[in-house]
């Protein structure tokens, strides 16, 4: 669910704001929870473990040979490997997507040193 705000004085109107999610009880006021998003580290792992699961898929299935299922018993180790990684990148992304990282943001006093102040909401 995506909650839009006014952006606050100094800020750009024409950026996009973050996306917002429902604010809990205990958030103080003129404060608003907002979601990591893109920048959860689990898309990062998610993203890597996909990328290098696809390789180690498409080495399966194209470059498996006598020499390698000679060296595995028959099975094609990369295959499989590939799979597996390809699932575990698929489960970070579910997960990120269905328990975000939750932020308190709120806009700081005029004079302080950074504009905005990040807290975690856990």
């Amino acid at each position: 669910m995506n909650a839009h705000r006014t952006p606050s004085p100094g800020e750009n109107e024409d950026t996009p704001a973050p996306e917002a999610v429902d604010s809990p009880a205990d958030v103080p006021e003129g404060a608003a929870v907002e979601t990591a998003g893109a920048f959860d580290i689990r898309n990062f792992i998610g993203a890597l473990l996909g990328l290098f699961g696809l390789i180690l898929v498409a080495m399966g299935l194209f470059a498996f040979g006598e020499a390698e299922a000679a060296k595995t018993d028959g099975l094609n180790a990369n295959l499989w490997a590939g799979l597996a990684l390809v699932v575990v990148a698929v489960a970070f992304a579910l997960w990120s997507k269905l328990d975000p990282i939750r932020l308190v943001v709120r806009d700081n006093e005029d004079g302080a040193e950074v504009p905005r102040d990040i807290a975690p909401l856990d």
